[in-house]
C-alpha cells in the first residue's frame, strides 16, 4: 500500500510540475480607446502614450509630487556657467531585439521629440549640441540657460520624450514610424496584435527597475504580470458586463454612469484618480468665424463651466469648477484674466458677435461619440453657443477618426472643423511652459493653430525666470494674455475614474495614468 501511495505522488509531482511552470499571470484589460497609433512622438493621443510607456523608457520622469527623478539615466552634472549638462545612463539598458542603449541613440531620440513638443521646441532654440562623450554619456550643451531643462526632458506626458533606437529616431519627426522595439518593461507581441480586437504585451524578462518604490511616474518599473491583453470593447456597457463576469479585469476610463452600480458590486472596485483633469474647448485660428477675435471673445463669455461638469461628469464627488488655466491647487494657479468669462453671460456674447459682424456661419463641432467621459461636451456646447446666436453643427464620429480630422487645417466642407472639446490631464498643463494648448506658433503650434507672438514672448519670460515670484508673475501674465486672445477655455475640472477585479492590486497611491507596473494578480 506505501508502495502504491508513493507511486501514485510521484505521478502527480511529475504531473504537477509542467503545469506550475507554464502558469501565467495574465491581465486583460479594456483602454481608454483602440490603438491607431503606434508613434507617440507623432501621435499625442493619450492612448497612444500609454502604448509608449508599455515598451518605451524615459531619462527623467515625474513623481508623486511633480518632482523630476531619474529613470535611464544614472547620474548627471551641470557646469558652473549652467550651459552643459552631462549625463551617464544606467548599466544594463538593452533594447528588445538584445543591443544595448547607447548615447547615441538618446540624442537622435531627443532632436525628434524636440522638434513635436512645445518644451522640445523652447529647449532647441536655445540648443548649441548634443555631444556623445561614449557609449553610455552625453552632454546637452546650451547657447544660454534653460532653467526647466530636466522638466523638459522628464516630462510625463504628451509628447513624453521616449527613448528610441537610433535608426528609428532618426525618421522625420512627420512621418509615423512603424518600429516597435524599445527598451521598456513589456514587449510587443506584433504576432498577436489584432487592430480593432486586442493587443497583447509580455514581459521583458531583461528589464531592470530601478531600486526606488513607485512614485508617480518615477520609481522601479517591477513587472509581475507575465502577459497584459488590452482588449478593445467599444461599448461602456458591454464593458461593465465583461468586468462584472470576470471575462475581463480591469477597465481604464470607467463611464459615470455606471460608478454607482459598481460601487454596490461585488468581486469589483472603482478607483479614482490622484490628479485631476481639465475640460477644456479648444477653437480653429485658420477657419472662419475664429479666425475673428471677437468672434473667439464671445464664445468666451458665452459657455459656462456648471453645465459640461454635470452632463459629462454628473457625480459632485468627482467635479468642481475651476478657472485656473493651470489647475486649481496648483503652484501656478490663477484667476488672473478670468473676470466676467467662462460665466454664461449671453448678452455680452451677442454683443461682442453683433460688432464682429458674425454672418451665421455654422460652427462645426466633431463630437466624439466612443468616449465617455468627454462625449457630451459638444452638446453642452451646442446649447450655450446657439443661445448666444451661434449656429452649431455637431458632426458625431469615434474619437480615433476624429484625431485625424483634426490634423486637417482645411474649410468644413473640406473636412476641417471649427471647434472641439477635450479634456487634459494636469499633469499636461502645469505651466505656460509644458501647457500645449498654450503654445501660440502660428502653424507649427497643435490643432487650433493659435498665431500669437505675445505669448510666446510671455513663455519665454517664464524660462528665463530665475525666482518663484518671477514664476507665477509669468504665469498670471500668460494666463491673462490666453484668455484675451482665446487660445482654449478652461470648462472646470474632474477626477477619472477606472474599475477593476478585487483580485487586482494597484500601487499605492495610484500613478497619474493607468500604467501595469507596480500591478499584482492574486
Amino acid at each position: 500500500m506505501r508502495r502504491f501511495l508513493m507511486s501514485v505522488a510521484a505521478a502527480l509531482a511529475v504531473t504537477a510540475g509542467p503545469v506550475a511552470a507554464s502558469a501565467e499571470t495574465v491581465l486583460k484589460v479594456v483602454m481608454q480607446s483602440d490603438v491607431k497609433a503606434v508613434d507617440p512622438i507623432w501621435s499625442g493621443a493619450y492612448i497612444t502614450r500609454g502604448f509608449g510607456y508599455m515598451i518605451y523608457d524615459t531619462l527623467f520622469s515625474m513623481d508623486a509630487k511633480f518632482q523630476v527623478k531619474p529613470q535611464m539615466v544614472d547620474t548627471w552634472s551641470t557646469s558652473d556657467d549652467g550651459l552643459t549638462w552631462t549625463f551617464k545612463l544606467r548599466d544594463g539598458l538593452e533594447w528588445h531585439d538584445g543591443t544595448p542603449v547607447t548615447s547615441e541613440d538618446c540624442i537622435a531620440s531627443l532632436k525628434r521629440w524636440s522638434a513635436r513638443d512645445s518644451m522640445g521646441q523652447k529647449l532647441a532654440a536655445v540648443l548649441a549640441e548634443y555631444k556623445a562623450v561614449d557609449d553610455k554619456t552625453f552632454q546637452i550643451v546650451l547657447k544660454e540657460r534653460f532653467g526647466p531643462l530636466l522638466s523638459a526632458i522628464g516630462k510625463p506626458s504628451v509628447i513624453v520624450p521616449f527613448m528610441m533606437p537610433k535608426k528609428v529616431a532618426e525618421t522625420d519627426p512627420f512621418k509615423q514610424i512603424d518600429s516597435t522595439i524599445g527598451s521598456g518593461p513589456f514587449i510587443l507581441k506584433r504576432d498577436e496584435w489584432k487592430p480593432g480586437e486586442k493587443m497583447v504585451f509580455v514581459k521583458n524578462p531583461k528589464y531592470k527597475p530601478r531600486a526606488e518604490s513607485i512614485s508617480g511616474m518615477a520609481g522601479g518599473k517591477v513587472v509581475n504580470l507575465d502577459r497584459v491583453e488590452w482588449v478593445w470593447i467599444p461599448d461602456p456597457e458591454t464593458q461593465v458586463n465583461a468586468l462584472v463576469k470576470g471575462e475581463i479585469d480591469a477597465i481604464e476610463s470607467l463611464d459615470f454612469d455606471h460608478a454607482s452600480e459598481l460601487e454596490k458590486t461585488k468581486g469589483v472596485k472603482v478607483l479614482k484618480s490622484t490628479v485631476v483633469n481639465q475640460y477644456v474647448f479648444r477653437l480653429n485660428w485658420l477657419q472662419p468665424p475664429f479666425n475673428n477675435e471677437k468672434i473667439r471673445q464671445a464664445v468666451a463669455f458665452a459657455l459656462s463651466q456648471p453645465e459640461f461638469l454635470e452632463a459629462n461628469v454628473g457625480d459632485k464627488r468627482y467635479y468642481r469648477v475651476c478657472k485656473a488655466m493651470f489647475t486649481c491647487d496648483s503652484p501656478y494657479a490663477t484667476t488672473a484674466g478670468m473676470d466676467g468669462l467662462i460665466e454664461g453671460n449671453v448678452a455680452k456674447a451677442k454683443q461682442l458677435l453683433a460688432q464682429a459682424g458674425y454672418d451665421g456661419t455654422p460652427i462645426v463641432v466633431p463630437q466624439p461619440t466612443d468616449l465617455g467621459v468627454i462625449k457630451q461636451l459638444a452638446p453642452v456646447a451646442k446649447a450655450q453657443l446657439e443661445r448666444a446666436g451661434f449656429k452649431v453643427d455637431i458632426q458625431p464620429t469615434d474619437w480615433q477618426t476624429m484625431i485625424g480630422r483634426l490634423a486637417n487645417k482645411g474649410p468644413t466642407s473640406q473636412g476641417g472643423w471649427n471647434a472641439f472639446g477635450t479634456s487634459w490631464q494636469q499633469i499636461d498643463i502645469l505651466d505656460p511652459l509644458m501647457t500645449p494648448y498654450l503654445v501660440a506658433t502660428c502653424d507649427k503650434a497643435r490643432p487650433g493653430w493659435p498665431c500669437d507672438a505675445e505669448i510666446e514672448k510671455i513663455r519665454d519670460k517664464f524660462i528665463q525666470a530665475t525666482t518663484d515670484a518671477e514664476r507665477k508673475a509669468a504665469a498670471e501674465e500668460a494666463q491673462t494674455r490666453a484668455m484675451k486672445v482665446v487660445t482654449h477655455i478652461p470648462l472646470g475640472e474632474w477626477n477619472s475614474l477606472s474599475a477593476a477585479r478585487d483580485n487586482v492590486v494597484f500601487p499605492d497611491p495610484l500613478p497619474p495614468m493607468f500604467v501595469f507596473w507596480g500591478v499584482s494578480k492574486k
